[in-house]
């Protein structure tokens, strides 16, 4: 392989993995599509991950791995972009796994349909114990999308089978990410404006419903396991981002701003559960503080009034931030809590049905 036929450039930040890290590698290794480099990015990682990947780079001559001081997972994709060879971009994380024929299926899809952007479907694989797991299915409809109009009025249905949110059920057209500047933000959870900025002024999108990519829920280590101090912040500038950008594309019609609501419900949910978070040192008092000044923003009655419960789940959720209980919002939080660390296929179930 030459540097002049690259199809794909895969892309992978590493920090301290080394548990998994052998499967993700692998994963690539094997695909059906060969004429790709895998660019990874050992970012300061204080185990052996960086060692476990230079043990591959040497087997190996697609694999580049680069090391560098510890900056965050955007530092580290933003890094490899600048220097990817290949016609599409395609992000793994390290501590996740894909089929066999997933980039030679996106990169054909691509190429027939002149995507800019391939979206596909992917599994979480929920893990009760080191073996034992469970294996949701995220399955959009398959559409091929030609003008930013077309796009736009169904960009809601996309989000809400959570297909925008990720990088790694995706393959970007590399000339399109280089000519308008896009790179991961140094935020938190970064991937979400990532695709945003993509999707702001996208014409050329290919849908299909085949799942190629696991991601592994349920790592006691993984972010979404911590207490976030500043996790309501955040949400509150997400939800100021999918304003605008709708706002951008000029669509206001009565099903994305039951999405857009729906979405900002389940986020405030989330908050709820954080401040209930085992690792959260929060007193009762400033909890009720916190959640009292979520209850009190105009932001909240406005999406209670657009989102539908379409599930009885949602509709008692609902129906408990309509009459702003502490208490009960508290006890459902902790509940909630409960039941993702102790029954995940109960809570893998009633997320689904949100």
């Amino acid at each position: 392989m030459t540097m002049d036929n690259i199809k794909i450039s895969v892309i992978m930040p590493v920090y301290k993995v080394e548990k998994y890290i052998a499967k993700a590698i692998e994963s690539i290794q094997t695909q059906t599509l060969k004429e790709f480099e895998f660019l990874i990015v050992d970012d300061g990682s204080p185990d052996n991950s960086g060692k476990i990947c230079d043990s591959y780079a040497e087997k190996d001559s697609r694999i580049t791995v680069i090391h560098k001081e510890n900056e965050g997972a955007p530092s580290a994709r933003n890094r490899a972009m600048k220097i990817a060879k290949g016609k599409y971009l395609y992000f793994l994380d390290s501590d996740d796994w894909a089929e066999p024929t997933m980039l030679e299926d996106m990169y054909n899809l691509a190429e027939q349909t002149q995507a800019q952007l391939i979206i596909t479907g992917f599994y979480i694989d929920t893990y009760y114990s080191a073996k034992k797991y469970m294996t949701s299915d995220y399955i959009p409809e398959e559409k091929i999308y030609t003008t930013k109009e077309e796009f736009r009025k169904n960009a809601y249905k996309l989000f809400d089978k959570n297909m925008l949110y990720t990088p790694w059920n995706k393959l970007y057209l590399a000339k399109y990410i280089k000519e308008k500047e896009l790179f991961f933000p140094k935020t938190l959870w970064d991937d979400f404006p990532f695709n945003l900025s993509v999707i702001s002024d996208i014409e050329r999108v290919t849908v299909t419903s085949k799942q190629y990519y696991h991601f592994l829920r349920a790592r006691s280590e993984s972010e979404t396991a911590k207490y976030i101090p500043q996790m309501y912040e955040k949400r509150e500038e997400e939800h100021g981002w999918m304003l605008d950008l709708y706002k951008h594309w000029d669509i206001d019609d009565k099903e994305s701003k039951e999405m857009i609501a729906r979405r900002y419900l389940d986020r405030i949910f989330g908050c709820i559960e954080n401040l209930s978070n085992r690792q959260s040192n929060l007193s009762r008092a400033d909890s009720k503080k916190l959640l009292l000044n979520m209850l009190d923003n105009p932001r909240l009655k406005k999406c209670l009034k657009y989102a539908k419960g379409h599930s009885f789940y949602l509709k008692i959720m609902y129906f408990t931030l309509r009459i702003r209980n502490f208490y009960i919002l508290i006890l459902e939080a902790q509940l909630i809590t409960f039941v993702k660390s102790n029954i995940p296929s109960v809570f893998c179930f009633l997320k689904a049905k949100r």
